[in-house]
């Protein structure tokens, strides 16, 4: 399509098209939506706004209305940023000092009244779907049960997840659909794919997810129309779950959605301005999630948290952290000045629990133990450990609730890149070696001044 030229009068075609509504030149409109020009055309090839020719041919109107009904779904009402500069413009998640809100709403509070999946479906759309359960394709999940049981008897369950992902993706072939409504069918498939390939708890190692059984994440409380809190339960431990302890599992996932520009989102919308699809875009955040400063920080407040357990008291096990050089797991987040509140929320549910009691004195202990040395308070890592270890859970079963959690933001926040102005994440790196031109290198094992093999 050829972009239009710079009428800077506002042109409006109102007359010329026998209509009374008012149309946008396509800066206008990239002006109304906080795009570029060329985002408004990707836009209508997605079919999320109409164009109609110019006289003449020399360009496109759009309908006023249509256009800002799509500034008021996508949340873009800045203009875009000055030429040269990165800006990623958000309508998901806003953090302040001592809370945060998924598209305006608190987030503690959503999670505390809605299901992880109710909460997926607002971070995405902006609407609430009461009841919404997500169902994985038998193909997709069967795919990814298979690559997941054929890994190597240690592997970790990100690293299951990673191969999950990549297994769903080659057996959907609506994958590289970009449509709102195509990303949205991937997310609800992968999600309990994810879930669905893991092995049951007190499984064998490397078993193949739930054993063979059909539907996702069967099981004790898994079956047909159970809640991803409660297909994830039976991955964790082999302990039966009760309500109590599903609220909190439930909880702990819509808590987690999203969370801004997270390094690992970061890499996911960078996956995503190259139009990677989905499930590429999820394989990008789960490599950097990995990593020990982020999502496997809660392994660490696991280990620290059942060893003050099993000792009686949290105080010798933090001095020894700090005799040794060691951060005490668990404690500050740099974006929070206070309690991280996704620990607050946690807490809350877990006093409520009489098995985690434990548990919780030693999280407190902890906490207090350590203020003598330096002020910093728990964070989500801490929650997630008393959860773990409360239930007999793996030391990475907080990383894996991480992954499965953080998959919902991730695709939000790829649904947003999708509108933007593709690859504009290519910063320039500053040069620091050798100044050419240098001579060729010389072959290892060959002299110097003998030059290389003669043929």
């Amino acid at each position: 399509m050829t972009h239009d030229s710079a009428h800077g009068s506002g042109t409006r075609d109102a007359e010329a098209e026998g209509t009374a509504t008012p149309r946008l030149t396509t800066r206008e409109a990239a002006e109304r939506l906080g795009v570029k020009p060329e985002t408004v055309y990707a836009y209508v090839s997605r079919g999320q706004l109409s164009s109609r020719r110019t006289p003449g041919g020399r360009g496109s109107t759009f309908d006023a209305a249509e256009v800002d009904a799509l500034a008021r779904r996508t949340g873009r009402r800045e203009p875009s940023s000055p030429a040269g500069d990165l800006v990623f413009r958000t309508g998901i998640t806003l953090i302040e000092p001592d809370r945060y809100f998924f598209r305006g709403v608190d987030a503690t509070e959503l999670a505390r009244h809605h299901g992880y999946e109710e909460v997926a479906e607002w971070i995405w759309t902006g609407e609430l779907r009461p009841g919404i359960r997500f169902t994985a394709a038998d193909e997709s999940l069967t795919a990814a049960r298979r690559t997941a049981a054929a890994m190597p008897r240690h592997s970790s369950s990100t690293d299951r997840l990673r191969a999950a992902a990549a297994a769903a993706a080659s057996s959907d072939p609506l994958r590289f659909d970009l449509s709102p409504e195509g990303v949205l069918a991937s997310a609800r498939n992968l999600i309990p794919t994810l879930v669905g390939a893991l092995p049951l708890a007190g499984a064998p190692e490397g078993g193949a997810g739930d054993g063979g059984r059909g539907g996702a994440g069967e099981g004790a409380r898994g079956g047909a129309g159970a809640s991803l809190a409660a297909q994830l339960w039976e991955k964790l431990t082999a302990r039966p779950a009760d309500a109590a302890s599903l609220t909190v599992l439930d909880t702990a996932l819509a808590l987690l959605a999203d969370h801004d520009l997270a390094a690992s989102t970061l890499a996911a919308r960078v996956a995503a301005s190259t139009h990677a699809h989905p499930y590429a875009v999820v394989s990008a955040g789960l490599g950097v999630l990995e990593g020990p400063l982020h999502g496997a920080a809660s392994g660490p407040a696991h280990r620290m948290l059942s060893e003050a357990v099993d000792r009686g008291g949290a105080a010798p096990v933090v001095a020894d952290h700090l005799r040794a050089g060691r951060r005490v797991p668990g404690l500050g987040h740099r974006l929070y000045k206070g309690e991280d509140p996704r620990a607050s929320v946690l807490f809350a549910l877990l006093d409520a629990v009489p098995q985690a009691a434990p548990a919780m004195a030693a999280a407190r202990e902890v906490v207090t133990t350590t203020a003598r040395h330096t002020p910093l308070h728990a964070n989500v890592d801490l929650a997630l450990a008393v959860l773990s270890v409360t239930y007999g859970m793996p030391a990475e079963a907080g990383e894996t609730v991480f992954a499965v959690s953080r998959t919902a933001g991730w695709i939000a926040h790829a649904m947003e890149e999708y509108t933007e102005r593709p690859l504009r994440m290519r910063p320039s790196g500053q040069y620091t070696g050798p100044r050419p031109p240098q001579p060729l290198p010389v072959p290892l094992g060959v002299p110097e001044g003998t030059g290389g093999a003669a043929n």
